[in-house]
């Protein structure tokens, strides 16, 4: 069990945010191991072929692989306060490449070698003995953003600003101890510390620092804490909905116009964005768009956009035929 101990000062400097580098980083990874995301599936095309720039393959090369579990701190700095995307990935970013060559050398160096099975790779070794590594890393990310998420980031930000909201209303109601409590099973709140439940032991002090709170969609579902960079704290936890409603049945439905679209028509009584639905759903994104807009052109669902998202709501027609599945089953 790591525990994390802190004080008042502490407690009343916690907030939540969303970390665009860590989303990042963690299609990141999946991509560069030709992995699958559990809810989201393939990180597709678009992100293997950006690992064919340099930078972002250097990043790569820093992410772990095979089992082990280390990231450098230095990849993911601790979200600023920042409320518009652009400005808090750009704060990121240049934090990146504002990193101390001390810092740098300590987690690629010397944690690298405690926490990975495999050593550093020759190439990216000197590259971070040059003092360049910072602005290539930072280059690397900006680069893998603008090539797999910067169009998709409103609805994938619509899933991690609901489970803030919803966060912030327990907070008003229960207390922001209760709420800490309540982040997931393997993290708890003793009164004076946080702990988490990991297979090894340890002991953080984090007193007197900002703790952010950090919800997770292409992480999810793992719990990651971030304490190596000196004066930050970061506590990721898988967003709520994520992964939600894999086994839903559609009935008879799924004779008109499929399995996938049955399930999706019985999840839009409520309007919902296309990240939401594939999250709660067990589709990727690319998936369930691709589902309504057929559904759309069949006049099945409705689309309205709200702000940065556009929201589907299934049509009367949609309402009959499901209506009609559920008076034959």
């Amino acid at each position: 069990m790591l525990t994390l101990r802190v004080d008042a000062d502490t407690v009343s400097r916690t907030r939540f945010s969303p970390s665009p580098a860590a989303e990042s980083l963690a299609w990141l990874k999946l991509a560069a191991a030709s992995g699958r995301h559990p809810v989201f599936g393939d990180p597709g095309p678009l992100a293997r072929a950006s690992l064919a720039h340099p930078d972002v393959a250097l990043l790569a090369d820093l992410l772990p692989r095979d089992g082990d579990t280390y990231t450098p701190d230095l990849l993911t700095p601790q979200p600023g306060t920042d409320t518009q995307c652009r400005d808090l990935l750009d704060e990121q970013i240049a934090q990146i490449e504002a990193a101390a060559q001390d810092d740098l050398e300590s987690q690629v160096f010397h944690y690298t070698r405690t926490h990975w099975s495999r050593p550093l790779d020759t190439e990216t070794r000197r590259i971070a003995e040059s003092g360049r590594m910072q602005r290539r890393l930072a280059n690397g990310l900006a680069r893998f953003w603008r090539d797999t998420l910067a169009d998709g980031w409103p609805d994938l930000r619509s899933i991690l600003d609901q489970d803030i909201a919803h966060r912030a209303t327990g907070i008003a109601t229960h207390g922001i101890g209760r709420t800490l409590g309540t982040l997931h099973p393997d993290i708890a709140w003793s009164g004076d510390a946080v702990t988490i439940e990991k297979t090894w032991d340890g002991e953080v002090d984090g007193t007197g620092r900002d703790l952010v709170l950090a919800p997770g969609v292409l992480n999810w579902p793992d719990v990651i804490i971030q304490v190596d960079t000196p004066g930050q704290l970061v506590l990721y936890y898988p967003a709520q909905r994520v992964g939600t409603g894999r086994d839903r049945r559609s009935g008879n439905l799924a004779q008109v116009v499929g399995n996938a679209r049955a399930a999706i028509l019985a999840d839009l009584e409520t309007a919902r964005s296309t990240a939401e639905l594939a999250a709660r759903l067990g589709y990727s994104p690319g998936t369930v768009s691709y589902h309504l807009g057929a559904l759309h052109r069949a006049r099945l669902v409705t689309k309205v956009r709200d702000g940065r998202y556009v929201l589907y709501q299934r049509t009367a027609r949609a309402a009959g035929l499901l209506e009609a599945r559920d008076q034959s089953g």
